[in-house]
């Protein structure tokens, strides 16, 4: 065949043409799976919940990375879990697994060799095992005791050959059975802050009780006292605001604000005549982002923090969220 007989290869598209085109058609398998739920999803995740031991999860290649991801969702919302790679599995890694686990076994194939012996494993102990493929007569597939067939829908690449979709919607399964295992669990915010003490996601997750001030730095005046003792203390507590107690309870609230306003007979009024009432309060378990936004939303430097019966037990200042990372 002579040069002007070779066949030319078509014209690369525009790249924005291929993403929207990649991600539509991702999409779509999606939701066909989403139509197409494997049946056995719901048992796998009653398996799950039930396990005394640990998930292991396993695969090689692309389904491995998939794989890790999975077993680090798994193990963030509560669920025991780690991953073993098929290949050091046969050299050494099967004495991590136990009689007490189960195996998420992944490989879009179903013909992994690399998985034979953690599967013939897992078949020998009685271990349980989840198989995750979009071949349902594989031999991996086959041998599980919980099937999660992929919808069987082409590779989005070019050629229809690197794994795209199917890693796709893999990911997307291991979420689904991570989510429904993490509600079915009543995994709470409380226990994944436990899990996430770190970056920015941890600190949001703290509670107004980790980060205020307590009962001795408080800024606390009566309603008789007169102005030139609350501003002593607003000054030595450096809150700029003062509480006014009675009787136990947060009764108003004196903020730079009030001392404005009232400039001009300030020095001649008490703390009471001065403070503004019904002040806006939060609870020690509240969430620190949560009071982030109230402090936002309601333009003001500082929080007074309350029991349930309305007594002050702390103050929570803006420069303590900032300086925790939550904003």
């Amino acid at each position: 065949m002579s040069a002007q007989d070779t066949p030319l290869s078509p014209a690369p598209r525009d790249a924005v043409a291929v993403a929207r085109d990649v991600l539509v058609k991702e999409a779509a398998a999606l939701a066909t799976m989403a139509e197409e739920l494997p049946a056995d999803f719901e048992a796998a995740v009653a398996r799950i919940l039930s396990v005394k031991g640990r998930v292991v999860v396993s695969g090689v290649g692309k389904s491995g990375h998939i794989g890790r991801k999975l077993a680090a969702t798994l193990a963030s919302t509560g669920t025991p879990c780690y991953f073993v790679h098929g290949a050091e599995a046969s050299h050494g890694d099967l004495g991590m697994v136990t009689p007490d686990d189960i195996c998420i076994l992944i490989s879009n194939s179903g013909e992994t060799a690399e998985l034979r012996d953690i599967t013939l494993f897992t078949r020998r102990f009685n271990i349980p095992m989840i198989a995750i493929s979009s071949k349902p007569d594989s031999t991996l597939m086959q041998a599980a005791d919980y099937k999660l067939n992929l919808p069987q829908i082409p590779e989005v690449c070019a050629i229809g050959k690197a794994p795209t979709t199917s890693t796709t919607l893999t990911l997307a399964l291991g979420d689904a059975l991570s989510v429904a295992v993490m509600e079915q669990r009543g995994f709470s915010a409380d226990q994944f802050q436990v899990f996430h003490p770190g970056g920015k996601l941890g600190s949001q997750l703290s509670k107004v009780a980790q980060l205020m001030h307590g009962a001795e730095r408080l800024p606390v005046v009566r309603s008789d006292d007169s102005m030139p003792e609350v501003l002593l203390t607003m000054t030595s507590k450096g809150f700029g605001v003062a509480l006014v107690v009675e009787g136990g309870k947060l009764t108003g609230v004196i903020s730079d604000g009030d001392l404005r306003r009232n400039m001009a007979t300030l020095m001649n009024k008490t703390a009471g005549e001065i403070a503004s009432p019904d002040p806006v309060t939060v609870g020690p378990e509240m969430l620190s982002a949560q009071a982030l936004a109230i402090l936002n939303e309601r333009k003001i430097g500082a929080l007074a923090v309350t029991d349930a019966a309305g007594a002050p037990v702390g103050i929570l200042h803006i420069h303590d969220l900032l300086r925790a990372g939550v904003a």
